[in-house]
């Protein structure tokens, strides 16, 4: 209301003063004929100037800034996937029942495309993604996701992610994960509902991962080629993977 307040006082201040200065000008020269054509001329043009203003520059500026705030929160996700993601799917993948099938398709190489990707996210998307929960060391991944707690906290508060919906899902599922073997006395040998109950968690996370990884993974191979060779070394579906270069 303030603000609302504020714009209105200004507007009265512009109109006041167009007032006087086109008073003025009928006093000096005694043209009112003269004034009521420009009048209706920069009248007449107003509807051109919202034109240019709101629908072409307006939206060449916010492409602009929406360009800079991906850029900005590709970094937010490729931090994440350098402290947890990628090593919590390689422990996730090890006891998943279709992870050789899911490798084959991720098996990135400098010549995928736009349309390859597409594809294979289509493919996992469709896969399914079940982890029985007692064929992992839950201890193991407690303690791994404990320690990343606070750095996955301090993501979900990055205002960059707003525009990110879907790995601002897939974080609340491994925060989930995270508070659910948290808040257990302990998790090395749950009983059948309770393993139930994991194992859905660990499947909505393991997806989520997945998905948000090839994303990434295509961002990568647009824009940062140098990283994605990176990306391709570390692949934690690639049992033959190693950082350094043969």
């Amino acid at each position: 209301m303030k603000r609302l307040d504020w714009q209105m006082k200004i507007g009265l201040i512009l109109i006041v003063l167009s007032t006087v200065l086109y008073t003025m000008h009928y006093v000096m020269f005694h043209d009112s004929h003269h004034i009521f054509i420009y009048l209706m001329g920069d009248i007449a043009f107003v509807p051109i100037e919202v034109l240019l203003v709101t629908l072409i520059i307006h939206r060449l500026l916010s492409a602009r800034e929406k360009r800079a705030m991906l850029r900005k929160m590709n970094m937010v996700i490729g931090s994440f996937y350098g402290e947890v993601g990628t090593e919590l799917i390689g422990i996730l993948s090890r006891s998943h029942g279709e992870s050789d099938r899911i490798a084959r398709d991720l098996m990135f190489g400098a010549d995928w495309t736009d349309t390859k990707f597409s594809r294979v996210m289509s493919a996992v998307d469709s896969a399914d993604c079940t982890i029985d929960c007692r064929l992992l060391d839950l201890e193991d991944v407690r303690r791994f996701l404990l320690e990343r707690r606070d750095f996955m906290l301090n993501l979900l508060g990055n205002p960059n992610l707003l525009e990110h919906d879907s790995f601002t899902d897939m974080l609340w599922a491994v925060f989930h994960l995270t508070d659910e073997l948290r808040q257990r006395d302990q998790v090395s040998q749950p009983g059948d509902n309770d393993a139930m109950h994991l194992s859905g968690d660990i499947k909505r996370a393991y997806r989520s991962l997945v998905s948000e990884w090839i994303s990434y993974m295509k961002h990568l191979k647009a824009d940062y080629p140098y990283l994605f060779s990176l990306a391709m070394r570390t692949n934690p579906f690639d049992s033959e993977a190693a950082v350094e270069i043969p």
